[in-house]
């Protein structure tokens, strides 16, 4: 990405490649309005109030009509970006939306860098940087509940609680620096009993931030969830079923499936990543062996387990033994069109829940569907109101409990102030890596190089 130039004006097209109703063409910078102005036939949007609206024709250099269209005049600070902004909503024609652009650019715009606008909002500070990838996100967002994420942390709900840990943290280097320059004195500013509190306070809400992030990334991203069994259960049928698509090869003949099958889905607020992994045996096929090794990586990934059994031959799942504290497992009992599943419920250990379908006939599937439902929803009450879903906020906050357990221990052990002091200030410089306090300007272009260029 280039070096920002503040005093140049930017444009690009903000809507989706391709034709549509309406593009909106987005130009930003001091000359936004004078530069629109130049090409536009209509009221003047020199003189033009901020947040107005405003009908008439696009021009190219000749003077010929491009496209009739609205102007959105807003007028800085009071602008996404800080600057002066124009949108052009034009039809959605490909050939008017470039040709547009073309006349802007000759006028003396030029075309924005990805997530240009959305870096300038930050560098003029409407936003700091948790806020700006929360508008990534929410673009990004394939269901309610990760658009109810992005949103609050757009709208700052994560800086705020982060904007607490810090200034929890400068009281603690405040009282820790007063120590130092009294130390000669005969004067207690706080107990190091207090302050030893107060530091587990905070690694213990820092901890809790970070543990969310498996459980947010999955909401985020998708929900994986892995559809395990022997060979000829059902496994296959039950995922075309809750898809309600032919997405995997259906056979009687055992090990067809021989490979990860994916698909996803939006069910409720969710979107869930379903795998149909290979049916689990002794095998001395090559192939199947490896497409049995992967299913076994598969379910060790998998946030939710589908245990599904054969209500006519029901069978142990013994590579269900090792599954983790985190993941939760749901037994679902197929084929009970053909035959009665109380054997079949005799074989289920450790499930959250027992779901009786038949994946031929889609009875039950919605009783399944709302199962998942259900545990998606603890995942986003298991983790408070702030969950994290961002790598990089993750590992931030991972890296500032190390020097914060070093303060800790310091505290305990009644090390010098000084060096506590230290370790503070490192815990301070990752979390305000977060929020853009502290960065760098390959963070920055790490960052909003993942936007889309109209962003």
């Amino acid at each position: 990405m280039i070096e920002i130039e503040l005093n140049d004006t930017i444009c690009a097209i903000s809507t989706p490649a391709g034709v549509g109703g309406i593009a909106v063409i987005r130009i930003s910078g001091p000359q936004a309005i004078e530069i629109t102005d130049s090409l536009w036939k209509g009221r003047s949007l020199a003189g033009a109030a901020s947040h107005t609206v405003h009908y008439g024709s696009i021009l190219d250099r000749s003077g010929a009509i491009i496209d009739d269209c609205v102007a959105t005049v807003f007028r800085g600070p009071k602008s996404f970006t800080g600057d002066d902004v124009v949108e052009l909503s034009v039809h959605g024609s490909v050939y008017v939306q470039k040709a547009a652009v073309k006349t802007l650019v000759d006028a003396g715009a030029r075309l924005a860098e990805r997530g240009e606008f959305t870096r300038r909002a930050f560098a003029a500070g409407k936003m700091d940087l948790a806020q700006a990838e929360g508008v990534a996100d929410l673009i990004a967002s394939r269901s309610r509940a990760a658009h109810d994420i992005a949103i609050r942390q757009m709208k700052g709900g994560f800086s705020e609680r982060l904007q607490m840990l810090h200034d929890s943290l400068l009281e603690l280097a405040s009282l820790l620096e007063l120590e130092l320059d009294f130390s000669e004195e005969d004067v207690e500013f706080a107990s190091r009993r207090k302050l030893l509190e107060q530091a587990q306070d905070l690694r213990g809400e820092i901890t809790r931030m970070a543990s969310s992030f498996d459980s947010g990334n999955a909401i985020k991203e998708g929900i994986p969830v892995a559809i395990v069994g022997p060979t000829n259960v059902g496994k296959s049928s039950l995922l075309n079923a809750i898809v309600g698509d032919d997405r995997a090869i259906v056979s009687d003949i055992h090990g067809t499936t021989r490979d990860l099958i994916e698909d996803t889905v939006n069910i409720g607020d969710f979107t869930f990543r379903f795998i149909d992994t290979a049916g689990i045996r002794d095998t001395s096929d090559t192939i199947e062996k490896l497409g049995i090794d992967r299913s076994r990586q598969a379910i060790g990934r998998a946030t939710i387990l589908l245990q599904v059994i054969d209500a006519a031959n029901p069978q142990k799942s013994e590579y269900l033994q090792n599954i983790t504290d985190s993941q939760h497992l749901v037994a679902v009992i197929n084929k009970t069109d053909v035959a009665p599943s109380d054997e079949a419920k005799t074989m289920v250990c450790g499930a959250e829940a027992v779901v009786e379908v038949s994946a031929k006939t889609h009875h039950g599937i919605d009783t399944l569907r709302h199962a998942l439902t259900e545990i998606a929803q603890t995942l986003l009450a298991g983790n408070g109101d702030i969950i994290v879903t961002n790598a990089r906020h993750y590992q931030a906050l991972v890296d500032a409990l190390v020097p914060l357990q070093r303060v800790i221990d310091g505290l305990t052990s009644n090390l010098s102030g000084d060096f506590i002091a230290q370790d503070l200030r490192e815990v301070l410089h990752h979390l305000g890596s977060i929020t853009g306090t502290v960065t760098t300007t390959e963070i920055l272009t790490t960052i909003f190089t993942r936007f889309c260029i109209g962003k």
